[in-house]
């Protein structure tokens, strides 16, 4: 006995164990949206598959969002490892969240997806219209750990991170949705502000944005996608260091540090003072303009002295603040603002540009801070 204990722990040190059991018992199905182009060209290699059909699959998947891939006029080569590595049972797959809702809201320019990935989590992507461009806010966890008390996801909780596949899979589905309305618009803006806190799933994201911002997939621009945080400030200075070509927008919603304590709880973790010495660092590294995200909450945050020390605090940094009235959540008692245009002024005055940010949605629950993924009562158009 006293042997087969070592043997077990023999076993588990040199990961012989797996082997022991078998490959069935840890095969894991891998998905395609998860893949790079250098991974996909990598895997293909493996199967004897050359450069030139590593490209042709690419556009498949990316730009053209195919899900059948066995239907595709491949030329032979590429047709035979789709038909022997592609599909259930098979080394491959593809992320196909089912559709469990669709709410149209009734300004006719916002639909509201509710998807249910493989393990049955559910996750919101919202597609929303505005004059001469489309959007698509993208959810890059089920549920948030940052908890912010007037955000819906964040009273929640967390469920786990999503994989790059399933990031780059409700962008491919708001596409396909778009194309049905209309074929000649094309989804040109992204937002990273559904579910989640897209730094706190740092690899996974940036994996996800490189395939989404491809130009021979989906081709959404860098300088078209906003990553939104709540201040994960080790993230942000990440950021700066490998010089993404990305936005940052960054949720402060307070001016001191009890101000903010009271509604971002991740602000016992990285202050006040660590978030703005860490965004005057990614400015001074990267020279970009950095979009601050502030809630209106009424007797929170939204007084003339609080605009007044906000103006002191972000002094010297490029910034523009995009003013968000507030959503109404059901876990939160607080109250939209009545001063949000005093409060403008006093930015403005202080040097910052400043604007409301436009409201779609909210009716259907669509709105800033409002995802939660739950099937609602289908909005009448």
């Amino acid at each position: 006995m006293k042997f087969a204990g070592l043997f077990e722990i023999e076993l588990e040190c040199t990961g012989v164990r797996g082997c022991i059991r078998g490959v069935s018992d840890t095969f894991q199905p891998r998905s395609l949206h998860d893949l790079s182009f250098s991974e996909l060209v990598e895997v293909l290699a493996a199967g004897g598959v050359i450069l030139h059909h590593a490209r042709a699959l690419w556009r498949a998947i990316h730009r053209d969002c195919e899900l059948d891939l066995a239907s595709r006029d491949f030329l032979p080569p590429l047709k035979r490892w789709v038909h022997e590595s592609v599909g259930e049972g098979k080394a491959y797959f593809l992320d196909a969240p089912e559709v469990v809702d669709e709410i149209r809201s009734s300004d006719g320019l916002t639909r509201k997806f509710l998807l249910r990935l493989r393990d049955g989590q559910t996750i919101e992507t919202v597609l929303m219209g505005y004059d001469g461009r489309q959007t698509v806010c993208v959810s890059t966890q089920a549920g948030c750990a940052m908890g912010c008390v007037f955000c819906a996801t964040g009273q929640m909780g967390f469920v786990r991170h999503l994989r790059p596949g399933e990031i780059v899979a409700q962008v491919l589905h708001a596409r396909r949705v778009l194309k049905t309305i209309d074929p000649k618009k094309r989804l040109r803006n992204m937002v990273l502000m559904g579910m989640g806190e897209p730094l706190h799933n740092y690899d996974a994201v940036m994996s996800a944005l490189g395939s989404i911002s491809d130009v021979g997939g989906c081709s959404i621009g860098p300088t078209k996608i906003s990553i939104s945080t709540v201040g994960v400030v080790p993230s942000i200075l990440r950021l700066a260091e490998e010089q993404r070509p990305y936005r940052l927008a960054v949720s402060l919603h307070g001016s001191t540090e009890e101000e903010r304590a009271a509604l971002v709880p991740a602000s016992k973790r990285w202050s006040l003072a660590m978030l703005i010495d860490a965004c005057r660092q990614y400015g001074a590294i990267t020279g970009k303009r950095i979009f601050f995200e502030w809630t209106l909450i009424a007797g929170k945050n939204d007084s003339p002295e609080t605009a007044a020390r906000l103006v002191e605090l972000l002094r010297g940094i490029d910034a523009h603040i995009n003013l968000i009235p507030l959503n109404p959540t059901g876990g939160f008692a607080g109250t939209q603002s009545e001063t949000g245009h005093e409060f403008q002024k006093i930015l403005i005055a202080g040097g910052f540009p400043c604007t409301f940010r436009q409201r779609r949605g909210i009716d259907v629950a669509a709105g800033c801070g409002m995802l939660k993924a739950e099937k609602r009562v289908r909005a009448t158009v």
